[in-house]
């Protein structure tokens, strides 16, 4: 018998209402990729995070999979399209027949396992309560892990007979659980709780249901009578309120169930459980006690046979079947036979659970929190009852052999096979299932663990030290255990050891190496604690550390090992990681080669597997903190005051930051290289022509023709290429100094003459794709006056940026000329090589304890000079090009959690906030910065205050004593009064012991507890906590915050009390009950012990990638960027289908394909196609992602306007009030995306001739645009006219002629009065003049004549449909171009040339709009495509 729990839980979403849809929705879990299909279920989130997670470490172990996989990555585009096309078999219809009900057809795909077909009958409306049942075709049963296209005679037309099981102990249990799951189907609860991957969804509740059914229903022009557009009080624009109710609102089918759908009151075990032997021999498996909603008790057993009523009661024990027994196969038709109440309710809520959208139930793969949930009444549950004491704690019960081996399942998975694309496929869905569980039983235990729930495996030890295993997972926490990190820091160490080491993994994992193996690695902030759960090496805890390490050092370089099999495995990860081979001494002086740091440790596994642990330090130190004697940093550091010291030795630079800096390293080589090799030329030349004035003004050299070069080498087959011009080809020296960068150690080696070009920093550091590395590589053209000559690339740089990527271009360089000219780029750039480009870092320069040997000299103070280049290119570049970033709004970080997500994606670690936001506050343009200033100084406060709370709940309770866990809601509440609330003397309330009489008490309160003072906490006050905070800011990001109190800061920052409440809750897992908090008040603090519902654990672990699909994605993008639209869509629809089969229907990345379709569906003008994809981003954004995270306000937006464009006003305008309500919660009203939102909001209700709400947001939106834009810029130009249009509709002519005024004036200024928008702007003020004299004629007109007047009719427009959707297109981005014949031509010329120019490696930047979309009259242009 196979039932819903046999599965791992991610494999068959149980997404599919309609079972014929099966081919859309399901991914299931054994089967090849399905066919790309019109409505693939899907998942994901903003395409730039996409493209972020895609760059750096992952575009490696792409590289590597394609080589390990024998495929050559030029041709892996090619090849994956004929593979994707192998293994799309057709789908066929077969009919299926259950008992009771009439037969059905069902839509299935050859490659399904007949499993998937009882996954799809458990959760269709009528046959959902049958567990325990085989699938039959002409009398032969099916097996259940047997492809259908291995089953003889299964064909078109087949019928498949639903045929009855006996029951067995595990199948009734499963039977009972899935009833139970049915009955909670539409229950929130399990969200609020956070428990089996549910998460909360609140987009139904704004669209009454499903987008696509109602567009269809709808009529296109629905009445504008009857749309409601008042928005709430405080959505409107200069509100001061920010309720924090709305956040939830309430789903109505909630409400059905609350109270009066309830179908049963009690389903538990019975206390008479497990039968007894005589009742065994009866066939008795178990007993149910149920009290049904008519109050009737009854006593259930379940026999092989089914369910049936026996007569046992409370006290007495008569397990007789009852007369009439109802025997029946399954528990809901014994119910319905019994309750009426129950047949009605139960059949009301499987209608309601079919009609929500698929991606409302589906389990998100990780599991995501909430912040606030509302007062949940607790009920009785067998089931989460049972699960509490035993399965859940230490096996699982529907896996054979019970607990589950976690290192065996992850390492067997990485060693599937991956030679093809199905291959491939399948070894990545394994990669991610494995992993997502096991971060789900990591939590899991790790909480158990904080909780008392385990016992330690070394109970003598102090609380401390102790180390647990539960579920075959290993557990320590994070403290410096026997003085372990004594010199690196203690326990501030130890609690960072955890994240780097999981970086390490991360980075490891991402090469995917054969061979070598890293252990599962999840860590686990809960109630203050640091918990680090990792998979357990076979056979390590039989010996001691000291036998099993084969390689590296178990005391941070004192004694250390090497072993071959090692540095050949760890060789092939040096490249990608950019880590340098390199030799240490040990403790007998002898020279020990390593390809790692030394705290690498190497493990044989008892399975013969060679694992690695201890990756803390797999990437270099960041010297800015890590104060070294003797050490002189570069200037740029410091000037920005570095060294500093840190709170621990292992701060490291980011691996996004090695990738940056080596890529900006590779375009200075190549424009030394292509200097010099001008200059040997031009010298040549000049000797030739025996010309006796080598610097003569005419000098622009032509490219070096190849006879000159004939070395082969990669570099000098680009560098020939290169042009220089405008330079006095003697005068020119090469000197790497940068205007921006640290000056290089082998600088002044590397030159031959005299003058000093600068290279120009390229801000674009961070690009993936090698395309975009040739695009950098000519916009970092060196200037300086007139002496220096401009180089342009104009070879074709994309062989070498692909080299680049694997870190590393040689080749034999036979021309002696060129070999020194590469040789010199190489020492000025800091290459460990001579012949070609190559850098690498070596991670153990400056770690306390390791010694080099005295021939390596030289190279490890090159090695110390790049990691002091490195460093201050973090400060001297990244900062910069990230605060540019913000200015020209590509960066728009909104909360916290985006901030932190810009600051990684260009390698800047977050302890680097202060110096960020120092570097914003001298930026002359910090006006245009606010934004990013408020975001910056709430997460640096929040950090700050997490920091604090950390330590303020461990001097709480200990662990291993469960001491004063009593109080800890109220001491949460108290450190939340004492961060937020006004209240001035926020005294903690000593909650009343429940369990101790009042006298009692009082002396047990003066007693000290046995674990310490206990009470500590509550002497906690306001002006205490924010003292800490000022001075964590101060020694933790050296940033001086002025302030005392939470007024303070809010006054003086711009803050909002509510986005201070809503970061500490995630950062700290707190969840608060949503209600409505005065924090202002002076008389009473904001929370009581009873607003604190919970603690949840903030969870870190490596989030497996799919290369296929994201290639694809890539692919996809970079086609729609060029133009060709048809093209990017079917690339992006494939992705999407190999993002479905590898991730199931829910994930992060898979919302990015759908938002990049649903724009791609509109553009080419199918609009119910982008409804229907961008509801399912919406959606599945708000539950992988949280229901107010900044993704989900865009998708929000965007399905907006698409609802708008299929008729649906009212929808659009609620819509977009719920982004803009999340946005004011998120990060108020001062925001740049806000503009956009409410540019938005004031055309739709321009639209539904609303003109006086339209004008207060448009207002606003030309204000905000004109604060971050600055008043002169385009945007604020079309603010003004949108503006005009509504003080036109109105007939307030002389204010819609200054708004049309002021634009016109902006665009006159800054395109000319020839470009098109300045004419029409110029028509558009002809026409308000004409319309405002004839409205003063006839005003005339009245005054004169009074009610005699004969008055002109006046032309009063409401504006159509199609001219506000024309303007909400362009302001999202989207212009629609009219085009001839002949610009169809010259466009598709156009295309042609920018593509030469882009392999050419040309800057793109000078072209503004993207080519040809699509061929016809009107042409889409997407000028942001996401």
């Amino acid at each position: 018998m196979v039932s819903k729990t046999d599965d791992i839980q991610a494999s068959v979403p149980n997404c599919n209402v309609n079972t014929v849809d099966l081919a859309e929705g399901e991914t299931p879990d054994h089967q090849e990729t399905k066919a790309p299909n019109k409505d693939p279920c899907a998942c994901g989130h903003s395409a730039s995070t996409v493209v972020m997670n895609g760059g750096g470490a992952h575009y490696h172990s792409e590289e590597e999979s394609k080589q390990d996989g024998g495929g050559d990555t030029d041709g892996v585009e090619d090849s994956n399209e004929q593979e994707v096309i192998v293994i799309q078999d057709t789908g066929f219809t077969v009919k299926i027949q259950a008992p009771g009900t009439e037969p059905f057809d069902l839509q299935v795909s050859p490659q399904e396992m007949v499993q998937e077909i009882h996954q799809v009958l458990m959760d269709r409306e009528d046959t959902c309560h049958r567990t325990c049942f085989s699938l039959q075709l002409d009398g032969n049963v099916l097996d259940n892990f047997a492809e259908l296209k291995s089953i003889e005679g299964l064909q078109e037309g087949s019928l498949l007979k639903v045929v009855e099981e006996p029951y067995t102990v595990r199948e009734a249990r499963i039977h009972v659980r899935h009833i139970r799951d049915l009955l909670k189907s539409l229950d929130p609860s399990d969200a609020y709780n956070g428990v089996d991957c549910n998460s909360l969804s609140f987009l139904s509740v704004f669209t009454d249901g499903d987008l696509g059914d109602s567009g269809k229903r709808k009529k296109k022009g629905s009445d504008l009578e009857q749309i409601d557009c008042t928005p709430p009080e405080h959505i409107l624009p200069g509100s001061k309120e920010r309720p924090l109710v709305p956040l939830q609102p309430q789903n109505k089918d909630w409400k059905v169930i609350m109270t009066p759908m309830q179908c049963l009151k009690v389903l538990t075990m019975s206390g008479w459980n497990p039968p007894p032997g005589n009742r065994k021999m009866h066939g008795d498996l178990m007993y149910l006690y149920m009290v049904t909603v008519e109050e009737r008790h009854i006593s259930i057993t379940a026999s092989t046979r089914g369910f049936y009523l026996n007569q046992s009661t409370t006290y007495t024990f008569n397990p007789k079947p009852a007369n009439p027994s109802f025997l029946s196969h399954s528990l809901v038709e014994l119910l319905s036979q019994i309750s009426p109440a129950f047949k009605k309710n139960f059949t009301v809520l499987q209608k309601t659970r079919v009609q929500r959208h698929p991606f409302e139930r589906i389990a998100t793969p990780f599991q995501v929190y909430s912040w606030t949930a509302p007062q949940v009444d607790h009920t009785m549950d067998c089931v989460r009852a049972e699960d509490a004491y035993t399965s859940r704690l230490g096996y699982e019960e529907h896996i054979p052999g019970q607990t589950r081996d976690w290192n065996e399942e992850l390492q067997t998975t990485r060693e599937l096979a991956r030679k093809n694309l199905p291959e491939r496929l399948l070894r990545e869905r394994a990669i991610f299932k494995v992993h997502s569980d096991f971060a789900a039983a990591a939590t899991r235990g790790s909480m158990a663990v904080i909780d008392g729930n385990v016992m330690a495996i070394n109970p003598g030890e102090e609380t401390r030290m102790q180390m647990f295993i539960w579920n075959n997972i290993f557990f320590s926490l994070g403290f410096d255990v026997r003085d372990h990190y004594r010199e690196l820091g203690g326990d501030a160490a130890a609690h960072a050891a955890p994240t780097n080491d999981l970086n390490g993994v991360r980075a490891y994992g991402a090469v995917d190496v054969e061979g070598l193996y890293t252990l599962g690695t999840v860590v686990v902030d809960y109630r203050g604690y640091r918990v680090t759960a990792q998979s357990i090496i076979p056979g390590i805890l039989e010996r001691e550390q000291e036998q099993s390490v084969i390689y590296g050092s178990i005391d941070f370089g004192k004694t250390v090992v090497s072993h071959g099999k090692y540095l050949e495995l760890l060789e092939r990860t040096s490249r990608p990681l950019k880590v340098q081979r390199h030799n240490v001494l040990n403790e007998k002086d002898e020279s020990v080669e390593l390809c790692s740091s030394v705290e690498c440790k190497g493990i044989i596994g008892n399975d013969g597997r060679h694992y690695i642990l201890d990756l803390l330090r797999t990437f270099p130190p960041d010297l800015n903190f890590l104060p070294v004697e003797g050490e002189e940093l570069s200037p740029e550091s410091v000037r920005q005051g570095f060294p500093r010291q840190h709170r621990h030795r292992l701060a490291c630079l980011r691996q996004e930051l090695i990738e940056a800096f080596v890529e900006h390293r590779y375009l200075l080589f190549m424009k030394m290289a292509a200097l010099q090799l001008m200059q040997q030329k031009a010298n040549k030349d000049s000797k030739m022509a025996t010309l006796t004035e080598n610097n003569s003004p005419e000098a622009a050299v032509p490219a070096l023709p190849s006879t000159e070069n004939p070395d082969a080498s990669a570099k000098s087959s680009e560098t020939s290429t290169e042009t220089l011009t405008d330079g006095k080809s003697d005068a020119v020296q090469i000197e790497t100094t940068s205007t921006t960068d640290a000056p290089q150690p082998a600088a002044t080696e590397a030159t031959t003459t005299e003058a000093a070009p600068k290279a120009e920093q390229t801000t674009e550091t961070d690009i993936p794709s090698a395309a975009a590395t040739t695009m950098t590589a000519s916009q970092a053209t060196p200037t300086e006056d007139n002496v220096v000559p401009t180089v342009t690339t104009n070879g074709p740089l994309v062989p070498v940026a692909t080299a680049i990527q694997n870190g590393e271009c040689e080749s034999p360089l036979e021309d002696p000329k060129s070999r020194e000219v590469v040789l010199n780029a190489c020492k000025a750039v800091g290459s460990i090589s001579n012949t070609s480009f190559d850098i690498r870092f070596n991670p153990d320069i400056f770690s306390p304890g390791v010694r080099f040997p005295e021939d390596s000299v030289d190279d490890i103070q090159k090695q110390k000079q790049l990691l002091k280049d490195a460093a201050a290119f973090l400060v001297s570049c990244q900062i910069p090009s990230l605060v540019k970033d913000c200015l020209d709004h590509s960066a728009l970080p909104m909360d916290g959690a985006t901030l932190t997500e810009a600051l990684h994606q260009r390698g800047i670690n977050v302890r680097y906030l202060g110096n960020v936001l120092e570097f914003v506050d001298k930026t002359p343009a910090k006006a245009q910065l606010e934004h990013f200033y408020r975001i910056g100084i709430s997460e640096l406060i929040t950090r700050c205050a997490k920091h604090i709370f950390k330590t303020y709940l461990q001097t709480m309770y200990s662990i291993s004593q469960g001491v004063e866990l009593s109080a800890l809601s109220a001491a949460v509440s108290h450190f939340l009064n004492c961060f937020l609330s006004s209240f001035p003397d926020a005294v903690a309330h000593l909650p009343p012991d429940e369990l101790v009489s009042r006298r009692k008490n009082r002396k047990r309160r003066n007693r000290v507890p046995g674990g310490g003072d206990n009470t500590a906490w509550a002497s906690l006050t306001p002006s205490e906590l924010w003292k800490n905070i000022v001075s964590e800011a101060q020694s933790y990001y050296n940033f001086t915050l002025h302030c005392e109190n939470a007024d303070q800061v809010v006054e003086k920052y711009g803050l909002q009390k509510i986005t201070l409440l809503r970061e500490i809750s995630i950062k700290a897992g707190i969840q608060i009950l949503i209600k409505e908090y005065n924090f202002d008040s002076r008389h009473k603090p904001a929370f009581t012990e009873e607003d604190i519902l919970n603690i949840f654990p903030v969870v870190k672990h490596v989030n497996p990638k799919a290369s296929d699909a994201f290639h694809f994605f890539q692919s996809g993008q970079a086609k729609v960027q060029q133009g060709y639209l048809k093209e990017g869509c079917e690339l992006i629809n494939e992705a999407l289908n190999l993002f479905n089969n590898v991730y199931g229907a829910m994930h992060v990345e898979i919302c990015a394909c759908l938002r990049l379709l649903a724009r791609l569906n509109y553009i080419m003008g199918d609009h119910h196609e982008a409804l229907s994809n961008q509801q399912k981003a919406v959606l599945m954004s708000e539950r992988v992602l949280g229901v107010e995270h900044p993704n989900t306000i865009q998708e929000y937006m965007h399905l907006a306007l698409y609802c708008f464009a299929n008729g649906q006003l009212s929808t659009a305008l609620k819509l977009l009030y719920r982004a803009r309500y999340l946005m004011l919660m998120v990060c108020g009203e001062d925001h740049p995306e806000m503009a956009l939102l409410d540019s938005n909001i004031g055309l739709v209700l321009h639209g539904v001739m609303e003109y006086d709400l339209s004008l207060r947001f448009l207002e606003n939106a030309l204000a905000i645009n004109s604060k971050y834009h600055g008043p002169r810029s385009l945007k604020v130009a079309l603010s003004h006219h949108l503006v005009a249009r509504v003080y036109e509709s109105k007939a307030e002519f002389r204010s819609a002629l200054q708004h049309e005024k002021e634009g016109y004036t902006i665009y006159k200024n800054q395109v000319g009065e020839a470009h098109e928008k300045t004419k029409e702007s110029s028509e558009y003020l002809k026409y308000l003049t004409q319309q405002a004299v004839a409205l003063q004629r006839t005003m005339n007109e009245i005054y004169k004549n009074g009610s005699n007047a004969s008055i002109m009719p006046l032309k009063f427009t409401a504006p159509s449909m199609a001219s506000v959707l024309e303007q909400l297109n362009i302001i999202n981005g989207i212009i629609f171009i009219p085009l001839s014949q002949k610009d169809l031509e010259n466009l598709k010329a156009e295309v042609q040339r920018r593509q030469q120019l882009q392999e050419s490696g040309k800057s793109m930047e000078e072209l503004t709009v993207d080519g040809p979309l699509e061929l016809e009259d009107k042409i889409p242009m997407d000028v942001n495509v996401d």
